[in-house]
């Protein structure tokens, strides 16, 4: 009797009717994720924005710091997080509810034990910077900026806790209704410290780290008082502690996914000060990879939902289910990235124009926009799979896939072309697709031949010894 209502329930969950509850409950969590990512973007946009009307040296070196910020402390903070995703997500399908608040507090700890190393690099910016060629004034500056961004760093390390707690109970509505509150909140009070204070581009950096802890309060007080979250509070306790361990086992990897395309990815901006023509180089690929963080917004949301669905079903013990999800997740990335790609490359001739106004770098633009289609759709694939993953509690199999496919084939690829082929940007940026490419298609292979009987047994074993340790 239960053969047979096993096969019923996977027969079901093979149907097309299946297919389409799936959609609804993947599109749940997407939709409003790609709002709640945008929201948190637009923050730093805001303050980039408000800076730029301070000068080109205030511009510079916010630029600047906004960047090594990102790839050295939010990025790697973000990338750890995602832990979580397989631990809280796994116990919430298992139904081990109070699992959750144990997790999240091991989180929270393990980052903030992060973020004193983290902050020591910040310091000595002023010192770092120049011994990559990057002029001292603005070097200084960029040390200024970022060590008022330090409060805001020990506030993400609550934060990005705080929001997969939230993501892996599909409770998103929460962290969209707070994200837009942050923002309608940052814009006035970015300005008033910029302008009217006169605190100038320290100002913006000010408001970013009000903003970030403001998001903390308001999400934790949710978490706290919520009836929603009733069933997966938990008090600290020494179990969040020897729960450390567990997190940066999978936390790290994690973390070392998300950030080796990101640190590629910029290496080879940087790397096109170093080519004829530097201004113009540096320029373009700059835009492209704006163009690619902001599209990168989009499919976010469905990597977010994809490795929600795959680790609660996991969890619950539903293998045909959790493939089911896999399959929206790719169908809904494959459609937005032909959708997005095709939509820029009939306007390549005139999107540079969003940018500069000056021809050769929108001639330029236009000539790299069918690479950049295709790092799009790579990246639509890439983060859905990268969920996958996360969602199977994988991520060290995505570490290494991520190793080898930029730094053993996409940089050196794009540093021959470039330098050595004289193809200039357009044979970095084609390191980047190369190295994406190679990404996409070992993480589908992964996917593909994942046994997923065997990974719903691996969740209760994780699970399962987690209650043990704990």
């Amino acid at each position: 009797m239960a053969e047979m209502v096993e096969t019923e329930d996977r027969n079901c969950a093979m149907s097309w009717g299946g297919y389409v509850e799936e959609l609804k409950k993947a599109s749940r969590i997407a939709a409003p994720m790609v709002a709640v990512t945008v929201l948190q973007y637009l923050l730093q946009v805001v303050s980039v924005i408000m800076v730029g009307h301070l000068g080109q040296l205030s511009l510079a070196s916010v630029a600047i710091a906004t960047s090594i910020t990102n790839v050295t402390g939010f990025s790697l903070l973000s990338g750890m997080a995602g832990g979580m995703e397989t631990l809280c997500g796994q116990a919430y399908g298992s139904q081990q509810y109070k699992k959750l608040g144990v997790y999240t507090y091991s989180a929270i700890i393990s980052l903030i034990l992060v973020c004193p190393t983290i902050c020591i690099l910040w310091i000595f910016m002023d010192k770092l910077l120049p011994l990559v060629g990057q002029d001292t004034q603005i070097s200084h500056k960029a040390r200024q900026y970022s060590l008022w961004l330090i409060p805001a760093l020990f506030a993400s390390a609550i934060l990005k806790p705080l929001t997969r707690y939230l993501q892996m109970q599909s409770l998103i509505l929460p962290m969209l209704l707070t994200a837009f509150s942050i923002l309608c909140f940052h814009v006035p009070v970015c300005w008033t410290l910029v302008f009217k204070l006169d605190l100038g581009d320290l100002g913006a950096a000010i408001a970013f780290s009000l903003s970030t802890w403001l998001n903390v309060i308001l999400l934790g007080i949710y978490v706290k008082y919520s009836p929603t979250c009733e069933k997966t509070r938990s008090p600290l306790s020494k179990d969040a502690f020897l729960g450390v361990s567990e997190f940066f086992r999978l936390g790290v990897p994690s973390a070392i996914m998300v950030c080796l395309k990101w640190w590629s990815m910029e290496l080879l901006t940087l790397l096109s000060g170093l080519l004829p023509n530097p201004k113009l180089e540096t320029s373009v690929l700059s835009i492209c990879l704006t163009i690619s963080t902001l599209h990168f917004t989009i499919p976010y949301g469905f990597g977010a939902a994809t490795s929600t669905r795959v680790s609660n079903e996991l969890g619950a013990g539903n293998p045909e289910l959790a493939r089911m999800a896999v399959k929206v997740g790719m169908s809904m990335a494959t459609t937005e990235a032909v959708i997005v790609s095709t939509a820029l490359f009939f306007s390549r001739h005139i999107i540079g124009y969003a940018y500069s106004n000056e021809k050769p770098v929108v001639h330029q633009v236009a000539v790299m926009a069918p690479l950049l289609c295709i790092s799009l759709v790579t990246d639509s694939m890439q983060v859905v799979l990268s969920g996958v993953a996360k969602g199977c509690g994988w991520q060290h199999k995505g570490a290494y896939v991520n190793l080898g496919a930029f730094y053993l084939i996409g940089l050196p690829m794009g540093i021959i072309l470039g330098f050595v082929a004289h193809s200039n940007g357009r044979g970095l940026w084609i390191g980047i697709v190369a190295g994406s490419i190679v990404q996409t298609i070992l993480l589908s292979l992964f996917v593909i031949f994942n046994n997923w009987d065997k990974q719903v047994a691996k969740a209760k074993d994780r699970i399962g010894r987690s209650s043990m340790e704990n």
